[in-house]
């Protein structure tokens, strides 16, 4: 029997351009900022995900468009 692994990324826009992004496997959502080495963290769901991205741009930031890829 064989199973099929589903992983998603979803890149968030800011008016600058790419802030970061949110890829979904079977562990989670996993936040990583643009030019990051490292992620800021894996959430159980993409709305707290994408609350998390956001929390970690700067103070003031309008909320990031996410395009999934």
């Amino acid at each position: 029997m064989s199973t099929e692994t589903h992983h998603s990324l979803w890149v968030a826009y800011g008016q600058s351009g790419v802030v970061g992004s949110i890829r979904k496997d079977e562990d989670g959502y996993t936040v990583t900022m643009a030019g990051a080495d490292s992620s800021a963290g894996k959430y159980p769901s993409m709305e707290i995900a994408k609350n998390a991205l956001h929390s970690r741009m700067t103070p003031g930031s309008d909320w990031p468009e996410f395009r999934e890829h």
